[in-house]
């Protein structure tokens, strides 16, 4: 054992061999060494283990490669892309939606060069960052006033901050939810300083509940979307017609938390009927906010929108600054927004939108050249076949929808659906899927299909790293 330890070369010998090795020239010097480092203290191990006992398997031709392909995936950026074969469209853990091309140009753009944010070209003077979008935002809605924070709960505390502080907010007990992360609708008005006034069940809420709880100290009534679940059978719910009228009768602002809040009108594609924004605006909530990065598929964002009077003071108030948009988001909201002008080209060109409405047909079509793609490459390692089977919208929208798709099913011939995956995970980039009785699927839905390359090759390097020569190698790359 003490001979093989010997073997083992010298840090500098290594940073020497990589200093013309072009694949590894991103990576600095220092980070090198560390890696280095570390892929001799795993030598070592093996050693120790008996796994490495052939003074052979130490030759300095076999221990470079190694050592190459461990520093170079062990210094890969820890927020990197990946290969979504889910078919979970708006999926949180996957960052949400992707955004346009368009709208990619104009985040490029944003931060490659100098900008306008709060400079207005037509009088040489300071000017406000939300005018890119305040237009655009009232003229797709049917609102008098916008402006963007960074996400939807910061909308919430905002608007709440700005005219419930130290008052009632009066809730539906059926609408006081948790989204993802454990964040509750409870905490984010306690936080805002509003006083939170719970009224009916949580199956039935009546006008009169919100009626009975109005008094001196009551500031707004609201209306919090459910977002990702349901209440069926015996259940009743105040509609936004209804709580309009009611905040009108006792002049009381009322506000909406549309959660993850659309511009486009799913039901037209075969969709469950979901409220859109605009339809939200003309019914006459007083102010709304929804997300930009999930159903509209731009950037995080929280979009309020709603009566100037009500507006122009949550933009005068001192958190805004806190919570305020950044040059990149505003420019991808800009891009987003300009291609919701045409809905026909917002669907196409919107990846959540296109995605979602993509039709069953077309994904099977697409799921049998993805099959017959890979069935020409790996048939000698993989049993493939085709799923019939269901996508999500994700998100916390539309939890009760199924949207139709054909997987892609993998089965490999000496390992486990598990391995599969875990496998795919380690890949560059990782490529990550869902499994269904014992097959490893991908979700075309997800999946453009101008990437099918990096999907063979994620295949690929899985291989190498399942092959029997490739045991040790699969250690490193975890």
């Amino acid at each position: 054992m003490q001979n093989l330890f010997r073997l083992l070369p010298s840090v500098d010998k290594f940073l020497q061999a990589f200093a013309t090795h072009k694949e590894l020239a991103w990576i600095s010097q220092p980070m090198q060494r560390e890696k280095i480092n570390q892929f001799l203290d795993l030598c070592r191990q093996e050693i120790r283990d008996q796994v490495i006992t052939d003074p052979e398997e130490l030759a300095w031709e076999k221990l470079v490669t190694r050592a190459a392909s461990f520093v170079c995936s062990q210094s890969r950026p820890h927020f990197r892309r990946v290969l979504n074969g889910t078919g979970v469209v708006v999926h949180t853990n996957l960052g949400r939606s992707i955004l346009a091309d368009s709208a990619v140009e104009a985040v490029s753009d944003a931060c490659r060069y100098y900008s306008n944010l709060e400079f207005n070209l037509a009088t040489g003077k300071r000017g406000i960052r939300y005018a890119h979008v305040e237009d655009l935002l009232c003229r797709l809605t049917g609102a008098e006033a916008a402006l963007v924070v960074n996400n939807n709960a910061a909308a919430v505390l905002l608007i709440l901050d700005t005219w419930a502080k130290g008052r009632e907010a009066i809730v539906s007990r059926g609408e006081l939810v948790e989204i993802g992360g454990s964040f509750r609708i409870p905490e984010v008005m306690a936080k805002s300083g509003a006083i939170l006034k719970e009224v009916g069940a949580t199956n039935r809420t009546h006008v009169r509940d919100y009626e009975n709880a109005i008094n001196e100290n009551t500031a707004v009534l609201m209306r919090v979307h459910t977002s990702n679940y349901r209440i069926i059978g015996f259940h009743k719910a105040v509609s936004q017609e209804e709580l309009v009228a009611l905040g009108h009768k006792h002049d009381l602002p009322v506000i909406e938390d549309m959660g993850s809040g659309n511009l486009f009108d799913f039901s037209a594609y075969g969709m469950m009927p979901e409220p859109t924004v605009q339809q939200t605006v003309a019914a006459g909530l007083d102010v709304i906010s929804f997300s930009g990065d999930k159903l509209l598929g731009g950037p995080q964002a929280g979009i309020i929108v709603g009566r100037k009077k009500y507006i122009d003071p949550i933009k005068t108030n001192q958190l805004n600054r806190a919570l305020r948009i950044d040059k990149m988001t505003l420019a991808a909201l800009e891009a987003t927004l300009r291609l919701y002008l045409d809905p026909e080209l917002a669907r196409t060109h919107v990846p959540t939108l296109s995605m979602i409405t993509a039709d069953a047909s077309f994904l099977k079509a697409k799921a049998q050249r993805m099959k017959q793609r890979l069935k020409r490459r790996f048939s000698d390692r993989l049993d493939l076949t085709l799923v019939p089977s269901v996508s999500r919208v994700g998100g916390g929208a539309f939890p009760e929808q199924d949207l139709a798709t054909t997987l892609v099913g993998i089965k490999g011939r000496d390992w486990s659906a598990d391995e599969l995956k875990n496998a795919f995970l380690a890949t560059n980039p990782p490529l990550v899927g869902r499994i269904e009785d014992d097959w490893f699927c991908l979700d075309p839905r997800t999946l453009d299909s101008r990437h099918m390359g990096l999907v063979i090759e994620a295949l690929q390097e899985a291989f190498e790293g399942l092959g029997k020569d490739g045991l040790k190698d699969k250690e490193y790359k975890k």
